[in-house]
Parts: C-alpha cells; sequence; structure tokens
C-alpha cells in the first residue's frame, strides 16, 4: 500500500559527508508529512537500529551516538533525508527507510553504505 525507495548511499572516505533520501509513494492523496517517518541501519551481523526519525508536527529523535552528526529532515510532502557528517567507518550499514503508517511499520529496500579509505 506504501512504498518506500531509498537512494544516496555508496562509497565514502572517512570524514566524508552523505545524504540519503527516501521518496514515500502511496494511495493517492495521502499526506505523508502526518506520518512518523525515520532511518533505522543494520551493520553485517547486528540488529537493526535506529538512526533518526521526523514526527508529524517536525519533532526529531536520534540515536544518542549519532546526534551531532546526523540530520534528518523533510525535503517536500514525500521526501525524507538523512544528511551524514563526518562519517567513520563504522557508520558502514544498510539504512533503511521507515514510515508509520496508519498503524503498521513500512519499509524500504535499504541503501548501503559503505565507509571506507
Amino acid at each position: 500500500q506504501v512504498q518506500l525507495v531509498e537512494s544516496g548511499g555508496g562509497l565514502v572516505q572517512p570524514g566524508g559527508s552523505l545524504r540519503l533520501s527516501c521518496a514515500a509513494s502511496g494511495p493517492s492523496g495521502t499526506i505523508f508529512s502526518l506520518y512518523s517517518m525515520g532511518w533505522y541501519r543494520q551493520a553485517p551481523g547486528k540488529q537493526r537500529d535506529l538512526v533518526a526519525r521526523i514526527y508529524s508536527g517536525g519533532s526529531t529523535t536520534y540515536a544518542d551516538s549519532l546526534k551531532g552528526r546526523f540530520t534528518i529532515s523533510r525535503d517536500n510532502a514525500k521526501t525524507v533525508s538523512l544528511q551524514m557528517n563526518s562519517l567513520k567507518p563504522e557508520d558502514t550499514a544498510v539504512y533503511y527507510c521507515t514510515i508509520m503508517y496508519r498503524g503498521l511499520d513500512y519499509w524500504g529496500q535499504g541503501t548501503q553504505v559503505t565507509v571506507s579509505s
């Protein structure tokens, strides 16, 4: 019913930046900005963890370890972005976009971020 498509991942050197985008689509007339959207990440062999979330009123929450380096924002009615600065090798993971839509969590396919020299 709702689809999420992530983009912007890739290979970056330590200290570099990347901007991930998530485009939502779904039933005609859906106002996606009314729903909480977020980013999670999953490194190999580890669980999927919260990176950041943005709520309908514009408030945000971040993983404590990422505050100050990552910024989540709504670019428009259907797109949420994640600006990642001062990237570290430990930020390497698959990054997933999610939306809480009518009580259900929907997920994108994920985009790989690799931080390596």
